[in-house]
């Protein structure tokens, strides 16, 4: 009998499916809700967890410890992907990867290097926990701080910990980390940074650091997008929203790229920082991370190759290093697949709910770029409105790109060169 063989793309969708049906089964179990809790309930709580974005239709809170755990679990799960976590285990058990493996895995994790497929999946485990570790004893601190006994302080401690890490923006809290503390939310900040700007950048600096190397173009792109960003947004809430904190200023600066988490009320926020939130929401995380988005270095390269064609320039050139220009069709690519998505599954549901177009837009791309903030639409959609935001978050999570290359299998080249026309533009 012949074997068959996925694609890279196909296994990535296949384990997300699978992995997110299973969730749905679970959650429906007998004593891990307070109440009946429907199954497209359960089915979209499941692709919310497993695909790290944090949209909920019931709060979290009426989960019970059972239910809460089986989310926790979900989350890690979807965060650090099947493929990797069954890669490391092998490694582990093996002690190397096959070919066919390193080529899978370096496709699916954005891996620069086949030699470097092994030690990246080893760091990316130790990286994780460590890290969650050390989020979940400051955190249990701060919840500590706010008055909470010691075990409920240590257990939000690693539920937000996870969470945050991920990129999730799971919280046990009705009005998620609003009424927290300043400890609680910086050291939340920090946890959403480090997990949005990708493992291979964190190995990167690492591998700098110790062996003195040239830090890699990708990290120094991620690096820089990511502080600028960051500083954008908060001096567009500060400018706007005058009576928003430093510490909420920055959080929900860095927290609408990645996280879901909210310091303020949403509803309450004028229209430009609501825009604001969408555009920071858009761009996203960082490739290698857990979050979405079209990515920190896509929005980078597209900015830049405008400026120069702006400019009247015809090569990209970014810190001493030329952009291939395959890696610049494939940006705007990126970028135009995103928007085709986010506008007609806005379009979609505003043809079926009368709500204002902002706000809808809002929604959908908190779904779409798997962030989980929200303006309170989600909770009041019916069934279809449902399945449309689950279909989103999980495009989010896998990318339009990888189901366009499931569906279309292998990357055809062609190598006849054809003469060059012009075609007027503008």
């Amino acid at each position: 009998m012949k074997k068959i063989k996925l694609s890279p793309w196909t296994y990535l969708i296949l384990t997300f499916l699978i992995l997110i049906f299973v969730g749905s089964i679970l959650l429906k179990l007998k004593g891990t809700y307070n109440g009946n809790l429907s199954y497209i309930d359960a089915l979209f709580t499941s692709t919310s967890a497993v695909c790290v974005t944090g949209l909920i239709v019931t709060n979290t809170s009426n989960f019970t410890l059972f239910g809460q755990s089986i989310i926790l679990l979900l989350i890690q799960l979807g965060a650090l992907g099947i493929m990797t976590l069954s890669s490391s285990l092998y490694i582990f058990l093996r002690g190397e990867l096959g070919l066919d493996q390193r080529i899978m895995v370096a496709k699916i994790t954005d891996v620069f290097a086949l030699h470097e497929v092994e030690n990246i999946l080893v760091y990316i485990i130790k990286y994780t926990f460590i890290i969650e570790l050390i989020g979940a004893i400051l955190l249990s601190v701060g919840f500590l701080l706010q008055g909470f006994h010691l075990s409920s302080a240590v257990y939000y401690g690693i539920f937000h910990s996870i969470s945050a890490f991920c990129n999730a923006g799971f919280s046990t809290f009705d009005d998620s980390l609003i009424n927290s503390n300043a400890i609680v939310k910086i050291t939340t900040m920090c946890l959403i940074i480090l997990g949005g700007i990708g493992y291979y950048v964190i190995y990167d600096l690492q591998k700098s650091f110790q062996k003195k190397v040239r830090l890699k173009l990708h990290t120094k792109v991620v690096l820089m997008t990511t502080f600028l960003l960051i500083i954008v947004g908060f001096l567009v809430f500060s400018i706007i929203e005058k009576e928003m904190g430093i510490v909420d200023g920055f959080f929900q600066s860095v927290t609408a790229r990645t996280a879901g988490f909210n310091s303020v009320d949403l509803g309450q926020l004028h229209n430009i920082s609501k825009f604001m939130l969408i555009i920071l929401m858009i761009i996203g995380a960082s490739p290698g991370s857990t979050g979405g988005g079209v990515k920190t270095t896509t929005f980078f390269i597209a900015f830049v190759s405008i400026l120069r064609v702006i400019k009247g320039e015809n090569k990209i050139i970014i810190f001493k290093r030329q952009i291939p220009y395959q890696t610049i069709l494939r940006a705007f690519a990126l970028i135009f697949l995103y928007l085709a998505v986010d506008v007609v599954s806005t379009l979609i549901l505003l043809y079926f709910y009368n709500y204002d177009f902002l706000e809808m837009l809002f929604e959908v791309t908190s779904a779409l770029s798997t962030v989980g903030l929200s303006l309170g639409i989600t909770t009041k959609l019916t069934m279809a409105g449902k399945i449309v935001i689950i279909c989103c978050m999980f495009l989010g999570r896998v990318g339009p790109a990888a189901l366009v290359m499931a569906m279309l299998g292998k990357e055809k080249r062609t190598f006849v060169q054809y003469p060059e026309e012009k075609v007027v533009l503008g």
